[in-house]
C-alpha cells in the first residue's frame, strides 16, 4: 500500500482525493499496489466523506515514514512554501499544482529535492489537466525550443468569448464569469494577467533554463480592453486574445511578457474559446506543437497531480533531473521584439500616417484604427507620443 498525505482541501484538493478513490483500479494496475491517502492537512476541520483524515498538524504528516508523496494544494506561498521545504528535507516526494509558489521558489525546491533524493513535480501549475511540462522537458529535449506561447487562463478567455460571441462588455462578460464559478468574487489575479504571467514564468525557466522573476515580468491584462477594439478587429479576421510570451532571442538572450494580442482568425489559437487553454511550444526541430484543453478544475488539475505522484512514485528515488539556473541574467526588455501593432487614435488617417507611414486602416471615424509595418515596441511607443493613443496591442505573428 502506498500511502499519501494531501494538503489542503479546496477544490484541487478534494479532486485530488476524488481521483484517488474513482480511479483506484486504473491506478493500481499501474503502480503494481494499491494508492490510498492517509492523511489531510485542513486548516479547519469539517464534516465529510474525509473527516477522519483530517489533521491541522503538519507534523503528523512530517514525521510519519508510511508517507510517501505529498500533494500540496494549499495555495499562495507562505504557508505551502515553509510545508513543502519540511516534506522535501523529510525525504518526501512533493506534488503541487500551486503555480505562485513554482514560479517564485520552484529553482529552491527543486535544488533541495535534488539534495534529498526525491521529486519536486508541478505538471498541474501551468496547464491544470493539460500536459505540457512533461512533453517540453522530456518529449522535445531533442529540441531547442525558440518560444513558448498560449491562452494560459481560461477565466480571461471566457471572457474574450463572451465580449466577441455576444457582444458582451467587459464589465458584463466578468459578471457572467463570476455568476459561473469561472471568476473569484476578487477576479484580480485573472483579469490583469497575474495568473498568466505566473505560468509563462516557469514555462520560460523550465525552456530556457534560467529564472525569470515573475515581480520583473512585464504583465498587462484585459482590464482595460473595449468592446470596440474587440470588434474592430473582428471585422478586420483578428481574435483578441490574452497570451503569455516567452521568446528566445537571436543574440541569446530570452524575453517574456503577458499583454492582449490580435490573433489572426486562420491561427488555430483563435478557435479556443470559453475556459479552454492552448499553449505553442516551437522548437528547432518539430517546428510548432500546440496542446489543448482545459486549463483549471477540480478533475482535470486534479488529474494532473495524481499523475504527478504516480511518477514520483515509479521513478522513485527521483526522475531525470528537471530545473533551471537561478541565474536571472540575459532576460530582455519584451519591447525589443518586432511585431505589427493595432493602433486607436484620436484623429485622422494623416495623423497616423505622419506618424507610423505605411499603416493598415481598419477605421476612420472621428477616431482613427489601424494596423503598423513590423516594429520594435521601443520603435512604436516612441512613434505613437505624437497621438492621442486611445489602444495598442500586439499582432501575433
Amino acid at each position: 500500500m502506498i500511502q499519501i498525505a494531501i494538503m489542503g482541501l479546496g477544490t484541487v484538493g478534494t479532486g485530488v482525493a476524488k481521483v484517488v478513490a474513482e480511479n483506484s483500479r486504473q491506478i493500481e494496475r499501474k503502480l503494481g499496489e494499491p494508492l490510498q491517502v492517509k492523511t489531510i492537512l485542513v486548516r479547519r476541520f469539517k464534516d465529510g466523506p474525509y473527516r477522519q483524515l483530517m489533521t491541522d498538524d503538519f507534523t503528523k504528516i512530517e514525521e510519519d515514514p508510511e508517507i510517501r508523496v505529498v500533494v500540496e494544494t494549499i495555495g499562495g506561498v507562505e504557508a505551502a512554501y515553509e510545508y513543502t521545504r519540511r516534506a522535501l528535507a523529510a525525504g518526501k516526494h512533493v506534488v503541487t499544482a500551486n503555480k505562485q509558489l513554482v514560479a517564485e521558489k520552484g529553482c529552491e525546491l527543486l535544488s533541495l529535492a535534488k539534495k534529498k533524493g526525491v521529486n519536486y513535480l508541478f505538471e498541474a501549475s501551468v496547464g491544470g489537466g493539460i500536459p505540457i511540462l512533461h512533453p517540453l522537458t522530456q518529449c522535445m529535449a531533442a529540441n531547442r525550443i525558440d518560444e513558448v506561447y498560449g491562452i494560459l487562463n481560461g477565466t480571461t478567455n471566457y471572457i474574450l468569448t463572451r465580449m466577441v460571441r455576444a457582444g458582451a462588455s467587459f464589465a458584463n462578460a466578468l459578471r457572467e464569469a463570476q455568476e459561473k464559478g469561472y471568476a473569484e468574487a476578487d477576479p484580480t489575479a485573472d483579469i490583469e494577467g497575474i495568473d498568466a504571467g505566473r505560468k509563462i514564468c516557469i514555462l520560460a525557466d523550465l525552456a530556457f533554463g534560467h529564472q525569470v522573476d515573475p515581480a520583473l515580468l512585464p504583465i498587462e491584462g484585459i482590464s482595460r480592453l473595449s468592446l470596440q477594439d474587440v470588434k474592430l478587429a473582428g471585422r478586420a479576421g483578428y481574435r483578441v486574445k490574452l497570451l503569455g510570451r516567452a521568446v528566445r532571442l537571436p543574440g541569446g538572450g530570452r524575453t517574456a511578457y503577458v499583454a492582449p494580442h490580435l490573433v489572426l482568425e486562420s491561427n488555430p489559437l483563435s478557435g479556443v474559446e470559453d475556459v479552454f487553454n492552448a499553449v505553442v511550444v516551437q522548437g528547432n526541430a518539430t517546428g510548432e506543437v500546440m496542446f489543448y484543453g482545459k486549463g483549471a478544475g477540480e478533475l482535470p488539475t486534479a488529474s494532473a497531480c495524481v499523475a504527478d505522484v504516480m511518477e514520483a512514485i515509479q521513478q522513485s528515488p527521483r526522475r531525470e533531473e528537471i530545473g533551471w539556473s537561478p541565474d536571472s541574467a540575459g532576460f530582455e526588455d519584451p519591447l525589443a521584439l518586432p511585431s505589427q501593432y493595432y493602433f486607436r487614435v484620436e484623429g485622422s488617417l494623416a495623423d497616423a500616417a505622419a506618424a507610423f507611414g505605411r499603416v493598415e486602416v481598419l477605421s476612420e471615424n472621428g477616431e482613427t484604427a489601424f494596423l503598423t509595418d513590423r516594429i520594435t515596441g521601443q520603435d512604436a511607443m516612441q512613434r505613437a507620443r505624437s497621438l492621442k493613443v486611445l489602444a495598442c496591442m500586439r499582432v501575433l505573428g
